[in-house]
């Protein structure tokens, strides 16, 4: 993303802070993560609903064991439910906003007033319009989603970002409900949404179809990318990802249990990694894979050896760099200088193993 829209991340990361039931900040208090969306949304973030809570394979699931996340201040909310549209969540008035209202965030004693984010995932059942046609469903779904930032904002007056990740692959589908190429084109309706909200905030004035996008007058949150978990099939892409017909359920359309895990992990892993994530995503020992109480070149190598929590995962050693020169800021938009010794300490150990992109990953970031 433009280098504009990147700092202004960091600046709404730094606002999501714990606060009071009031909307207080409140050291002691709590910041929410809220699932906005569809049933295979639901089901990546939290998958089945037991007395225990989300699945263990799920985003919730995989992110509650993760000794790298915050476990004091931050709490998971799986707003989103099967059959819920786009077209469900895209007034401030619509009746799914007031369940979590009323069930999700009261079941764990939380406000409206306490969610600093949201990860949303929608689209449309039944699309029969494809790109380029001028009623493509691509563009009705930049048209809703537009709505949908500027209801989040309403309901949630703290909001300060909201991620949007488009459909998986949906080729094996047997039915009507959302085949291709409109999981793909999902994709693109993402991208137009956020792009609308770039050129707005550069100069560019607000788009016909997404709408006002403003996120410093509180119109609408801070808008980015999750995760990408398109691909075509079987057909690997750049970095390896495909989707084999065992990771769907009987429809070809809702991931199944190895579905799930592959998606859950993508959004753990962006959470744990994205810059403008880790202020409020990361809990005081994250990146402290060795528990001794500091983050440090053992770190590293421990993760190097496949001693982290997720072994040669990109979310674990982002998370030892940002924790490397005193962890991600919560109180200030400047990003934290990252010292020269963590660099050469990269370079070093890539002289002796190259454990594939994650490394090369980290080091063109410290290069930047």
């Amino acid at each position: 993303m433009p280098a504009s829209h990147a700092a202004a991340g960091l600046t709404s990361a730094a606002a999501i802070v714990p606060r009071d039931t009031l909307g207080v900040f409140d050291p002691q208090g709590k910041n929410a993560l809220v699932s906005i969306g569809i049933s295979n949304t639901t089901q990546e973030f939290c998958g089945e609903i037991t007395a225990l809570g989300c699945s263990s394979y799920s985003f919730v699931g995989q992110s509650t064991a993760h000794p790298s996340v915050d476990h004091d201040a931050l709490v998971f909310v799986n707003g989103a439910k099967g059959g819920s549209s786009a077209a469900f969540w895209d007034s401030p008035t619509d009746s799914d906003y007031d369940r979590i209202r009323d069930v999700q965030l009261a079941f764990q004693g939380l406000s409206e007033l306490q969610v600093g984010a949201a990860w949303v995932k929608v689209a449309n059942p039944g699309p029969d319009i494809s790109l380029p046609a001028v009623g493509a469903d691509a563009y009705v779904l930049v048209e809703q989603m537009g709505d949908i930032a500027r209801s989040l904002k309403v309901r949630y007056p703290n909001m300060g970002q909201a991620f949007f990740s488009s459909r998986i692959y949906a080729g094996y589908a047997t039915g009507g409900l959302n085949p291709e190429p409109y999981a793909y084109e999902s994709g693109l309706a993402v991208k137009w949404l956020i792009e609308a909200q770039i050129n707005q905030m550069n100069g560019g004035g607000i788009d016909p179809l997404a709408g006002d996008l403003d996120y410093l007058n509180g119109t609408a949150p801070w808008l980015a990318w999750g995760p990408y978990m398109w691909a075509d099939g079987l057909n690997p892409r750049s970095d390896g990802l495909t989707w084999e017909p065992t990771d769907f359920s009987d429809d070809g359309t809702h991931p199944a249990t190895e579905g799930r895990t592959k998606v859950g992990a993508a959004l753990l892993n962006f959470f744990l990694s994205d810059p403008s994530t880790q202020p409020w995503f990361l809990g005081p020992s994250a990146g402290d894979f060795d528990n001794d109480g500091d983050v440090d070149g053992r770190d590293f190598l421990l993760w190097q050896r496949g001693g982290s929590p997720t072994p040669f995962s990109a979310g674990d050693l982002a998370a030892w760099q940002a924790m490397y020169g005193g962890g991600p800021l919560r109180a200030s938009s400047t990003a934290v200088p990252e010292p020269a010794s963590t660099t050469l300490l990269l370079v070093t150990a890539l002289s002796c193993w190259w454990p594939g992109r994650s490394v090369f990953f980290a080091l063109n970031r410290y290069s930047q």
